[in-house]
């Protein structure tokens, strides 16, 4: 199996969490509406439901979809 090609890395001290697509960083999300916006511009498919597939995005550290200070 393939790795997924987006990965949320755990929450930084100060929140948020970087997000790499393809081994790119993007930049760092406060939400999943950022995530999706690096979907985006990627030009992967922007959809929420992706967030959860994990041939889509992997999570790591932390619980997805949460980008409180760790």
């Amino acid at each position: 199996m393939a790795a997924a090609p987006i990965v949320v890395h755990p929450p930084l001290d100060t929140g948020g969490r970087k997000v790499s697509v393809f081994g790119l960083n993007l930049g760092l999300a406060y939400a999943d509406e950022d995530v999706i916006e690096f979907m985006l511009g990627a030009g992967l498919p922007g959809l929420a439901e992706l967030l959860d597939d994990p041939s889509w995005v992997t999570w790591r550290g932390g619980h997805a979809h949460h980008y409180e200070a760790a």
